[in-house]
């Protein structure tokens, strides 16, 4: 079996999605510690699940242990808005909210 290896550049602005199905946002950036992937920076967008949680928040900081592929685009599991949602009065949403 091949590994698909991708550059990091290539993933900017690529849908982000839940294994559910629902449209997540787009990525903005991606968070990288000295030797691995640390999370990714998911903005909002209007028809995105996190802008409807969320309301005016830019966007979040998804840890990289929640993604589940990555391809054309990017699926991470749907816990993040389970925990999104049990937090939503709180000012944190699964790490950091930007």
């Amino acid at each position: 079996m091949a590994l698909n290896m991708r550059k990091i550049s290539d993933v900017y602005d690529m849908k982000v999605f839940t294994d559910q199905g629902d449209y997540f946002g787009d990525i903005e950036e991606c968070i990288i510690t000295a030797t691995k992937v640390f999370g990714w920076r998911i903005k909002a967008t209007k028809n995105s699940s996190l802008h409807q949680i969320l309301g005016g928040v830019k966007g979040v900081i998804v840890p990289h242990q929640l993604v589940k592929a990555v391809g054309n685009i990017m699926i991470i599991s749907k816990s993040a808005i389970q925990v999104m949602k049990r937090k939503k009065n709180n000012f944190f949403y699964f790490g950091i909210v930007i």
